[in-house]
């Protein structure tokens, strides 16, 4: 038997690790979800697309996010994190995940608004020049409020776990 099948057997709390991963998709799914949703006026697709358009555009670009989020805090945790993260090593790995979620944002918004012209900006999307191109503030925005929430509500249950103590 596996030694996490015995903590379900014997109901003994999940680990930090897995605790702290559980907050943190969690949080960033719901988060990603609504921002996707607010976001939508922010381009082109709000006012030249259909309903099912759009919801398709929020669903899909929401799992996108899960994903993105997924890949960058799995290579931080390869590259600084430590076996009981979120305990051990979490701003490396918070730090290194929020630069990565921006990096391939940046790309990301790039290389689909401008190269692709996959999706367009509406006038009301503020945009800043990075490498003088125009990426989306909402997106950049995004990768910033979402995972410092997501990793602040990860930190916070791994030091109630521990009885108060990170």
């Amino acid at each position: 038997m596996t030694a996490t099948a015995d903590r379900q057997l014997t109901g003994a709390p999940p680990s930090p690790w897995l605790r702290g991963l559980r907050a943190y998709l969690g949080t960033i799914a719901v988060g990603n979800l609504a921002w996707e949703v607010l976001h939508v006026p922010l381009y082109t697709i709000w006012r030249t697309g259909t309903p099912g358009e759009q919801a398709f555009a929020v669903i899909h670009c929401t799992l996108g996010d899960i994903l993105i989020a997924l890949s960058t805090l799995v290579l931080a945790l390869i590259a600084a994190g430590a076996a009981d993260w979120p305990t051990r090593r979490f701003w490396p790995v918070a730090v290194v995940t929020i630069a990565c979620g921006l990096g391939y944002t940046a790309f990301s918004e790039w290389q689909n608004a401008t190269v692709r012209a996959s999706w367009t900006y509406s006038e009301w999307m503020p945009v800043v020049r990075l490498f003088g191109f125009a990426i989306g503030l909402s997106p950049l925005l995004q990768w910033l409020v979402l995972p410092a929430a997501a990793f602040a509500i990860a930190r916070g249950l791994a030091i109630q776990h521990n009885g108060g103590s990170p």
